[in-house]
């Protein structure tokens, strides 16, 4: 058997990245772990793929992201010296297929937790704005009846039921009902023959309900499912021109990276966002800014976060003067963006206060949102002390738990499990901790030692 060539391209970027040998693996290691498959490759295995024995096939994309997120752009296969992996047929489809393919798969219990285990990455292609406006290559006239606007209406309707069921109760159950819509109506409405008009308010309906349907699945942990939902909906965003839903997509995808603690992604993300909406009203500028200034925070740009909290301020009081005009963004998520732009610049009292201002404000409307935030901010007063204050809110979170079904909220409630746990001899934290055994399921519980 011939020996193998050393990788001199994988070489370069190892040595860039300043990792030794056991760094390099450990980081795949990392990304396998999150994927929901847990490696074990050591110091030697990192030596053999420097030494042109690259590692399986299924797992060359943990490694080319572990390279991405460490030297913070986007690296290629070509650049680490791999092989291309080859393509899977789908990716030959058409748009209005390939929701079909990613949402039938999404609709079956058994293949949801495959779909969940793909990886977030940093180094997914965004398409820009040029690249994608008045393109969509699957729309065939006559494939199915002529729809109408009444179809389109219909469409957007639904959505915002779903969406409500999100607020209510959280994205575990709504989003194999978004994903079922998806495959039965809406793709082959995309396929159908219809003017132009329609058409493209078609479009723009499908790419909402791919938002919501990618929110949903971030709120469930599904990140590397998320994304594919997401990346449907810029691609229909950009060909029906609708500027709207483009940047609340690439916005939605700079919180789920922040979420994550990859902030570069999400500050380019919440940047790119931004400037995609040359006319966005207050109440949008708002929206965006305030992420930008969570995002730029998280990588320590203090005062590019405080500038773009500042706006966010001033847009938000222009809006507050007006009829409300876009969407949920109002004082409570301000506040929200305040609290998390404190709490990562160190300052943890303010970011108490902050998010104690956003729960006062926020609508009953949003119970996911409330259960999760007020839980976050529990964490934020157990951080700082104050540790009867922050059994009293989670206390308050888990009054509305039983009634909402999110992987996000489960894992906050693992977390304050985890943090209470060695304060029993507290009165409030035991009260808190013998309620929270009661109306949480096992799975969320910690183990028994």
């Amino acid at each position: 058997m011939a020996a193998r060539e050393p990788n001199h391209r994988l070489h370069r970027l190892y040595r860039e990245t300043g990792w030794n040998l056991r760094q390099l693996a450990q980081a795949v290691n990392r990304a396998g772990t999150e994927r929901g498959t847990p490696l074990k490759y050591r110091q030697q295995s990192a030596h053999q793929w420097l030494g042109g024995h690259p590692p399986k096939e299924e797992n060359q994309p943990l490694l080319i992201e572990a390279l991405s997120r460490k030297l913070g752009r986007t690296i290629t296969y070509a650049e680490a010296g791999l092989p291309q992996p080859f393509c899977r047929p789908e990716s030959h489809l058409g748009t209005a297929e390939e929701i079909i393919d990613l949402g039938s798969n999404d609709m079956l219990p058994g293949r949801r937790g495959v779909l969940g285990a793909s990886l977030f990455s940093v180094a997914l292609t965004v398409p820009n704005w040029a690249d994608v406006v008045g393109r969509m290559e699957s729309v065939r006239s006559g494939v199915t009846p002529r729809i109408g606007m009444p179809e389109v209406r219909m469409v957007v309707a639904m959505t915002e039921r779903i969406s409500e069921l999100d607020d209510q109760f959280g994205g575990r159950y709504a989003r194999p009902m978004a994903a079922a819509f998806l495959v039965n109506a809406v793709a082959p409405y995309l396929r159908a023959d219809a003017v132009s008009t329609v058409r493209k308010a078609m479009m723009s309906a499908a790419s909402d309900l791919c938002y919501l349907t990618g929110y949903m699945a971030v709120d469930e942990g599904f990140h590397g499912l998320a994304q594919r939902y997401y990346l449907k909906a810029l691609e229909l965003a950009g060909a029906s021109e609708d500027h709207l839903t483009y940047c609340t997509t690439l916005r939605g995808m700079s919180v789920q990276a922040v979420d994550l603690g990859h902030g570069r992604a999400a500050l380019r993300l919440a940047d790119a966002a931004s400037a995609a909406a040359p006319q966005a009203g207050p109440r949008m500028q708002a929206f965006l800014a305030g992420q930008q200034a969570h995002a730029a925070a998280q990588v320590g740009e203090r005062a590019a976060a405080l500038d773009h909290l500042r706006v966010a301020e001033i847009a938000m009081d222009k809006a507050e003067s007006r009829e409300r005009v876009f969407g949920s963004y109002d004082p409570s998520s301000l506040h929200y963006h305040t609290s998390r732009v404190r709490f990562e610049l160190g300052d943890m009292r303010g970011a108490v206060e902050a998010m104690s201002q956003a729960d006062t404000l926020r609508s009953a409307a949003y119970r996911r949102t409330r259960v999760n935030q007020r839980s976050l901010l529990a964490e934020r007063q157990f951080a700082i002390g104050h540790l009867e204050a922050a059994c009293s809110t989670w206390n308050s979170a888990l009054d509305d738990y039983s009634f909402v079904q999110s992987g996000r909220v489960d894992q906050r409630v693992r977390t304050m499990f985890g943090l209470i746990r060695p304060h029993l001899r507290n009165q409030a934290a035991k009260a808190l901790y013998e309620r929270a055994r009661t109306i949480t399921p096992a799975s969320v519980q910690p183990r028994a030692v």
